[in-house]
C-alpha cells in the first residue's frame, strides 16, 4: 500500500520530493516548518507561564489551587481569570520585543496644556528615539477625538480621563473598548467666573448660572458638579451646564453666553490675560493630584501592534517625566506654544506651567503644582470617575467598579513598563483619594454613591 494518503499528494511529492513542492525531501520540509513553528510554540509556551503565574499568585496554596482548578476545570479557571484580569495585555506586554510592527502613526490631541506630553514628543524628540514617526494632529473637539479613534484614523490619542471608560462601555458612542496606558496630567484645571461676579464668591449664590465644560465625560464636569453639589446646587436643575470648546471658552465669557467654566489651562489663566474672568478655584483645591487626561489605545490597536504600542508608550511615559521636572519646563514651553500646537502667548503658559499667576482678582499666587505630570494610572481613581458617573446618571445599570477600573486603567502593565524603563511606579494600584476634604475609599464605591444627598434621582 502507499504511504501516501491520496493521489493529489503522491504527484505533489514526485514533481518536488515533498507535499508543498518546494524541497527535495519531505524531511527539508518538516524541518522547515519546525523552525517556522518555532515563533507560535515559544509563544504559546510563554502564555502558558503567564498564566500559571497568574493562577499561582492568586493561589499560592497548593491544595486550595488544585482544588479550585479540580472542581471547575482548567479551561473554566482561565476563561474566568481572564474576565477579572488583562491576560492579553500581559502577555502582549510579554512577548514584546521583536520589530515595531509600523513605525507612521497618527495621534490626535486637542490644544490644551494637558496633551503636553503628547505634544512636546513631537518637537523635543522623545518619539523619534523610540523609532516611530509620529504625526501629531490638533483635532477641534473631543467628540471628533473619539470618532477618530472609533475609526482607527487615530493610531491612539490623548483623551480625558473618563473618556476610555465612555468608550468602552458604550456611553454617547457604539463601545470601542478603549484602555489608559498612562496618565498625562494630574491637576491643571480651574474654575474661572466672569468679572462681573467678583462680589458673588459664594457658590451658594450661583443659582440659575451658566457654565462651560469640554465634554460630558471629562474630570471638568464631574468636578464642577461635585463642587456645585456640595454648596447645595443640583447641578442638573439649579444651574445649566453646556459643552463648549476649550479654544471657545474665554470668547463665551466675554460674550455673556456663560457666567463661568471649569475648563484645562490654559484657557481659565487666558481669560486673566485679556481681562474678562478670575479664578475662583484651582481644580488641585478641590482634589490634590486629581486625573485630568490621559494617554490612550484601543484594544485592537495594543493587541495588533504590541511593540510600536510599547514604543509609544515609553516616548510619551519618557516625555510626562521630563515635563514633571520644574527645570525642563521653560523649554517645554518653547516647544508646545507655537500655532500648530497650542497656539499661546508665552506669558500665559509660564503662569499656568511655573504656577506663578495672577488669579484676575488683584492677587499673584504661587502654586508650583498647579498643572503637573505623572504617568502612573491609579486604577482607584477609574473607580472615582465611575462612581461620578453612576451619581448623575451617565451609567444607569450596577457595575462592578473594581473590575471595569481594572480592565481599563492599566496600572499592572504600566508599573512593569516603567520599572523597565527605570522609572519608579506605586507598588498599589488602589489608594485612598481626598476630594474636598472627603475621603474616598475605592473599596467601598457604592457606599460612596449613596452618601451624597445629591445625585441623579433614580
Amino acid at each position: 500500500m502507499s504511504a501516501f494518503k491520496n493521489p493529489f499528494d503522491f504527484s505533489i511529492r514526485l514533481k518536488g520530493g515533498c507535499s508543498c513542492g518546494k524541497h527535495n525531501s519531505q524531511s527539508e520540509h518538516d524541518a522547515e516548518q519546525a523552525r517556522l513553528n518555532e515563533p507560535q510554540e515559544e509563544e504559546a509556551a510563554l502564555n502558558r507561564v503567564i498564566e500559571s503565574a497568574v493562577v499561582r499568585a492568586l493561589f499560592p496554596h497548593d491544595e486550595t489551587r488544585r482544588a479550585f482548578l479540580k472542581a471547575v476545570g482548567a479551561g473554566t479557571a482561565m476563561a474566568a481569570l481572564s474576565a477579572l484580569f488583562p491576560m492579553g495585555a500581559v502577555q502582549a506586554l510579554a512577548a514584546e520585543g521583536g520589530p515595531l510592527e509600523k513605525t507612521n502613526l497618527k495621534v490626535g490631541f486637542i490644544p490644551i496644556t494637558c496633551a503636553t506630553p503628547i505634544i512636546m514628543a513631537k518637537p523635543m524628540g522623545f518619539y523619534e528615539r523610540e523609532g516611530l514617526n509620529v504625526e501629531v494632529i490638533k483635532t477641534a473637539g473631543w467628540a471628533l477625538i473619539r470618532d477618530k479613534v472609533l475609526s482607527a484614523e487615530y493610531d491612539a490619542s490623548h483623551m480625558l480621563s473618563p473618556m476610555p471608560i465612555a468608550a468602552s462601555m458604550g456611553l454617547g458612542a457604539q463601545p470601542n473598548p478603549t484602555s489608559v496606558a498612562t496618565i498625562q496630567n494630574i491637576n491643571g484645571q480651574a474654575i474661572t467666573m466672569a468679572l462681573k461676579h467678583k462680589d458673588n464668591r459664594d457658590p451658594k449664590n450661583w443659582k440659575g448660572m451658566k457654565f462651560g465644560i469640554p465634554f460630558d465625560y471629562s474630570m471638568h464636569n464631574l468636578l464642577l458638579r461635585y463642587y456645585l453639589a456640595e454648596h447645595g446646587i443640583n447641578p442638573d436643575t439649579d444651574v445649566q451646564i453646556s459643552v463648549i470648546a476649550p479654544p471657545e471658552m474665554v470668547a463665551n465669557l466675554r460674550a455673556g453666553n456663560i457666567d463661568g467654566f471649569l475648563g484645562p489651562e490654559p484657557f481659565n489663566q487666558r481669560a486673566v490675560f485679556e481681562g474678562v474672568g478670575f479664578i475662583q478655584i484651582l481644580s488641585k483645591d478641590m482634589w490634590d493630584g486629581h486625573p485630568c487626561c490621559t494617554f490612550a489605545a484601543t484594544d485592537k490597536f495594543i493587541k495588533e501592534a504590541p511593540n510600536t504600542y510599547s514604543a509609544l508608550f515609553r516616548a510619551i511615559a519618557n516625555a510626562t517625566v521630563y515635563a514633571h521636572k520644574a527645570e525642563n519646563r521653560a523649554a517645554i514651553i518653547e516647544a508646545i506654544a507655537p500655532a500648530n500646537y497650542l497656539n499661546q502667548p508665552i506669558p500665559v503658559l509660564q503662569q499656568v506651567m511655573t504656577g506663578k499667576f495672577a488669579d484676575g482678582l488683584g492677587n499673584v499666587l504661587t502654586v508650583p503644582g498647579r498643572v503637573d505630570f505623572d504617568p502612573f494610572p491609579w486604577q482607584s481613581m477609574g473607580v472615582w470617575i465611575l462612581t461620578q458617573l453612576k451619581r448623575w446618571g451617565y451609567i444607569k445599570q450596577d457595575i462592578d467598579y473594581k473590575q471595569i477600573a481594572e480592565q481599563i486603567f492599566l496600572a499592572t502593565e504600566a508599573r512593569a513598563r516603567l520599572k523597565d524603563m527605570g522609572i519608579e511606579a506605586p507598588a498599589e494600584n488602589f489608594k485612598k483619594h481626598i476630594i474636598m476634604g472627603k475621603v474616598f475609599d475605592p473599596a467601598k464605591p457604592q457606599e460612596y454613591v449613596d452618601s451624597f444627598a445629591i445625585r441623579k434621582a433614580v
